[in-house]
């Protein structure tokens, strides 16, 4: 049989079934990771990478996603779609192997897939596991077929249930609450940011997203249709779309290298921060790994020599370092590797040694030729390397003035910290408050034998817009520092955070329920974005939620945390209840900030997540950065209680 006949020939014997799938129920955080809400959204993200690896075999280029009104979600794609044929050695359909055995897949097959994103072959029977009821819907060979399960077991066998001249699979599922005990509701943004991002990774792939569960004034589903001609160019310009760039063009590659499909775009700009965002096979690699190392290899090497050649470093009094060469810079790499090697079951970081040189390569020549054809473009970027350079040696001053501060230093502990008595970081909290009134508030209501209290004075620097020896000369960015215990800086990375002597495990935001309030907190998440992303990727990070309303009527009284809750309270109380809006947490004496925010027997603690960093990276850079219109914008749709007059 030829490769071209076998390539296209996928039938029920490409389908492999590897192993059961009887306690995916019983341990379905091994499968997919937790069971809160990233395990939940986790679900769908399976099913689209099935659509999505057809895309990438060039058998589909729609795909649609769905929130019904139920809750379900509906995934279809126009692919060729699964085989319904008799499976030999399991003697049923290949659909209900698929669909009911763990490790089921075409993707084992290198003959029906050359590369996956999948690749663990657990998705869709795992989906399938965690649902209460899914449907498949398969159009193939003019036929439809059916199938239905439940909690992963098929209903009836696969049926013919009409003719049809589409071809493709639509799956609908529906998560099982007795799993996925904190929510099953989905979140439209969260799901929107990774259509987006696939698209963007598969350039040509139109995927449209719609939720069910909105209809505006016009009857109309609340609906996007994400589709990418330029693939990663756009991308970059999607996420720097707030910043100011410094050179004319995306830098941009896209080609195979020693067997390896390698994309990449760049581009610099004025920002101090470095921001590299990477992908295998359309897995966000949190982690980096080898194609990242290849990337900074060739980025470093080419830019040096470069600059080596100009003359421009000659008068630099010291050596140029690898961050040098990546302030200011945005950038994606995409690589496609038939046989991925994660490291950990998170698959966040790439561990095949053959995917190196093939990056490095590609990513030193594209800029060997544009830095030769854009020899302007070239000049501005050394020179933002240089003062890179100047930087980071203040910033290393600086930053040695806060590690002999710290409690490892003996430089003692903030004269403002207030600090708990318990001696275990994991049963210790820090509240970080805004003010000194609410702070000597809070001081009076806490528990003080786990609870810490630091007072913040005003709003603290906007560290997006800051270099870097300007953050750590910062007074209350050096005390959050030293009261934390953490250190940054080591001999591989000069800016990674060391978490080992972190002294609370809860480091709670705590700032009033207004608009100030938000952007108080707002600035102190971009900082732990920006220079402590480890407190927030291990957990550590919660944003307190203080009530805005105290609804009283004699002896009766109820807290509300939104306009709905006051009103529903006051109706509970007759209608004639006081009512007392909170303008701050100063307002509050010390047993009512106990009782609401404080208590963990009532509290309620938002735990700060990253879905997507590059999307988290975009939305910071234009909270907080000089563009006023996206900002306005985003505001908008998202504040509460937003009331926005400049």
């Amino acid at each position: 049989m030829s490769e071209e006949i076998k390539k296209n020939n996928y039938s029920a014997d490409s389908i492999q079934a590897l192993e059961g799938m009887e306690h995916v129920r019983m341990r379905p955080s091994m499968y997919i990771g937790d069971v809160g809400v990233r395990g939940l959204h986790h679900l769908v993200y399976e099913v689209v990478d099935n659509s999505i690896d057809e895309a990438m075999g060039g058998h589909c280029d729609t795909i649609g996603v769905a929130i019904n009104e139920d809750g379900s979600v509906t995934v279809e794609d126009n692919g060729r779609g699964i085989p319904v044929d008799l499976h030999k050695k399991e003697g049923v359909s290949a659909l209900e192997v698929v669909m009911t055995k763990i490790g089921a897949g075409g993707k084992f097959d290198k003959d029906s897939y050359k590369v996956s994103g999948g690749l663990h072959g657990v998705g869709v029977s795992v989906v399938n596991a965690l649902s209460v009821h899914m449907k498949s819907t398969v159009f193939r060979e003019g036929k439809i077929y059916e199938q239905e399960y439940e909690r992963g077991k098929a209903i009836y066998p696969v049926k013919q249930i009409g003719e049809t001249e589409k071809r493709g699979t639509r799956q609908t599922f529906y998560p099982d609450d007795t799993i996925f005990t904190q929510t099953i509701e989905f979140s439209y943004d969260t799901l929107s940011a990774r259509m987006r991002e696939l698209s963007f990774l598969n350039k040509g792939i139109t995927i449209t997203f719609t939720d069910k569960r909105e209809v505006d004034e016009k009857g109309e589903f609340k609906s996007e249709v994400f589709h990418s001609d330029e693939g990663l160019k756009e991308y970059i310009r999607y996420l720097d779309g707030n910043r100011e760039p410094i050179i004319s063009h995306v830098i941009s590659m896209d080609h195979e290298k020693g067997e390896i499909p390698v994309e990449v775009a760049l581009i610099y700009n004025t920002s101090y921060t470095e921001n590299i965002f990477s992908y295998v096979n359309n897995i966000n690699t949190h982690e980096g790994g080898t194609h990242l190392q290849g990337f900074r290899s060739g980025l470093t090497r080419t830019l040096k020599k470069y600059a080596d050649a100009s003359g421009m470093l000659d008068k630099l009094k010291f050596e140029i370092a690898g961050d040098d060469f990546r302030e200011g810079l945005t950038a994606i790499i995409s690589v496609k590797v038939a046989e991925p090697q994660f490291e950990g079951q998170t698959k966040t970081k790439l561990g095949n040694r053959e995917v190196v040189s093939p990056v490095s390569q590609a990513v030193g020549e594209m800029l060997e030729n544009y830095l030769e054809e854009n020899p302007n473009d070239a000049r501005i970027i050394i020179q933002k390397v240089i003062l890179a350079a100047q930087a980071r040696h203040a910033a290393k001053k600086a930053r040695e003035m806060v590690q002999r501060k710290t409690v490892m230093g003996g430089g003692g502990l903030p004269g403002k910290l207030s600090d708990c008595s318990e001696q275990d970081p994991a049963r210790c909290e820090v509240y970080l408050v805004e003010g000194d009134s609410a702070g000597g508030t809070a001081k009076q209501g806490r528990d003080r034998n786990f609870q810490a209290i630091l007072p913040l004075r005003g709003k603290i620097l906007n560290v997006e817009k800051a270099m870097h020896h300007k953050v750590f000369e910062n007074e209350e960015i050096r005390n959050i520092f030293t009261a934390l215990g953490v250190t940054v800086g080591t001999a591989e990375d000069s800016k990674a955070l060391n978490l080992e002597k972190l002294r609370y495990h809860k480091v709670i935001i705590m700032c009033d329920a207004d608009v100030d309030g938000s952007h108080i907190s707002t600035l102190i998440l971009t900082f732990f974005f920006r220079f402590m992303k480890e407190l927030i990727e291990e957990g550590h990070v919660y944003i307190a939620a203080p009530p805005l309303y105290l609804v009283k009527k004699g002896n009766k009284k109820e807290y509300a945390w939104n306009d709905v809750q006051r009103d529903q309270a006051n109706e509970r109380m007759g209608g004639s209840a006081a009512i007392q809006r909170y303008k701050g947490l100063g307002e509050m004496n010390a047993e009512q900030l106990w009782e609401t925010t404080m208590d963990p027997s009532f509290r309620t603690l938002r735990q700060v997540t990253i879905d997507s960093l590059a999307e988290a990276d975009r939305v910071f850079s234009m909270l907080m950065g000089d563009e006023v219109p996206p900002r306005r914008e985003f505001i908008e749709k998202n504040a509460v209680y937003a009331n926005i007059d400049a």
